[in-house]
């Protein structure tokens, strides 16, 4: 009698545990909500890389028809300058939030896509580094709300026992965007040229229509409208009940993007570099880059994945603390040591993987920054924390640049910035930490 009671209670734990780890289930607006944000990060990754990929070949001819020559100093200079300039149009993307708290997700998301897809396109009908200038300018005001409007979207509308993975799967999209542009150089770049990848960058549009019809706005949102309470949700994010966590999220972020982007937009740089060292040819060596960036961004995909498991089990300071520590070692390990090796290619394309894992923290702060502030700001404050530190980027890219025309190499300045992450290890204590706690509404 007392082995089948005993019994009868093990089944019952069982059953227990499984509905326990049963998830709610996703229905068809959550679902299609997710995969249009998901592609419209993924697309917005391709564009934002394909900068990289086509830099050199783009200013070879864009230079001499505005006057310079297309020397190796003047393309690295011309191309810190240019995407500082799209990283201070990334910085202003941060008007996208306010709109979003007082308009709603899903329109404005959609508004973010169509714009960045828009100059794109209109990037490959640049005759001169200027009009290549103001196109990128507005392309990454663009670009730059797409990431809030999406990591905010998915918070609210996912089930509270999904969002934090969910935030993981939508980090992989924008890693995906860089696969998918280094797969795109690989064909279409080496046959038809730089102004061809510019075009594909133009796709987008499609799924910002998509947002429009198929996806609606998350219940989270429609309950805060519906007390229709009008906030100054930039002055309350800045006010004394916000001020620390809004600047302490500032200052990561701005250490997270100092960082990756250092390493990522001169990647293909470096490697094309390396390959022609090796002795490859011009055509071999762009694609041995789009094959080093595809493995940056498999890494990069494995690192967001990774993270909101570790984020769940140790804390968002621990996790954060993990990922800045072996950004710091592998962007030192690549730039600063494999980078100046006799055969320095294949150890340097290895350090990219490790590089890509820890360069997924950013899948952090789109499952973090939701759960520090409430509907009514959410959206300007994920959209300022993600701008506020683009602006500092493009100070540092403009200084990288000039650091690389001073000395007359790429590995050393941009090792350096592994330094800001150091830096960081001192700020996470400061950040609250948020695990266990429900999205505040």
């Amino acid at each position: 009698m007392g082995s089948s009671t005993d019994n009868a209670q093990e089944a019952q734990g069982a059953l227990g545990a499984r509905a326990a780890r049963r998830r709610t289930p996703l229905n068809r607006s959550q679902i299609a909500g997710f995969w249009g944000a998901w592609s419209g990060w993924t697309l917005d990754g391709m564009d934002s890389f394909i900068y990289a990929l086509v830099l050199t070949p783009a200013l070879t001819e864009l230079l001499p028809r505005s006057g310079y020559a297309a020397t190796p100093a003047n393309i690295g200079l011309a191309g810190s300058i240019l995407f500082a300039l799209f990283l201070v149009g990334w910085g202003l993307s941060f008007i996208w939030g306010p709109l979003a708290d007082r308009f709603g997700r899903t329109k404005v998301l959609a508004g973010t896509i169509f714009t960045f897809a828009i100059f794109t396109g209109l990037a490959a009908t640049a005759s001169n580094v200027w009009e290549l200038g103001i196109y990128r300018f507005i392309a990454g005001v663009g670009i730059g709300g797409e990431w809030a409007l999406a990591g905010t979207y998915v918070a609210e509308a996912w089930p509270e026992d999904r969002r934090k993975m969910g935030a993981g799967y939508l980090q992989t999209g924008y890693y995906a965007g860089f696969f998918l542009a280094a797969a795109l150089n690989y064909t279409v770049g080496v046959h038809f040229g730089w102004r061809a990848m510019f075009l594909t960058g133009a796709v987008p549009v499609v799924v910002a229509i998509l947002v429009l019809l198929r996806v609606k706005e998350p219940e989270k949102w429609q309950k805060a409208e519906a007390k229709v309470v009008r906030s100054r949700p930039l002055r309350d994010i800045l006010g004394p009940h916000y001020r620390r966590r809004t600047w302490v999220a500032c200052a990561l972020l701005t250490i997270a993007i100092v960082g990756l982007w250092a390493g990522a937009v001169y990647e293909p740089s470096a490697v094309i570099q390396l390959s022609l060292k090796a002795g490859m040819d011009k055509s071999a060596a762009i694609k041995t880059a789009s094959l080093a960036t595809g493995l940056l961004s498999i890494g990069t995909i494995l690192g967001c994945l990774a993270l909101p498991p570790m984020a769940e089990r140790i804390g968002r300071k621990k996790t954060l603390a993990f990922y800045f520590a072996g950004m710091a070692v592998s962007i030192a390990g690549s730039f600063g040591w494999a980078f100046y090796l006799p055969n320095g290619l294949v150890p340097f394309i290895a350090w990219l993987f490790a590089l890509g894992f820890f360069g997924g923290n950013f899948a952090l702060f789109s499952l973090w920054l939701p759960e520090q502030f409430e509907t009514r700001v959410r959206a300007t404050a994920f959209a300022f924390c993600t701008s506020f530190g683009r602006f500092i980027g493009a100070g540092v890219n403009f200084l990288l640049g000039a650091a690389v025309l001073q000395m007359h190499t790429l590995g050393v300045p941009v090792a350096l910035t592994a330094i800001a992450f150091v830096i960081g290890l001192f700020i996470v204590p400061l950040a609250p930490e948020t695990r266990g706690d429900v999205l505040p509404q």
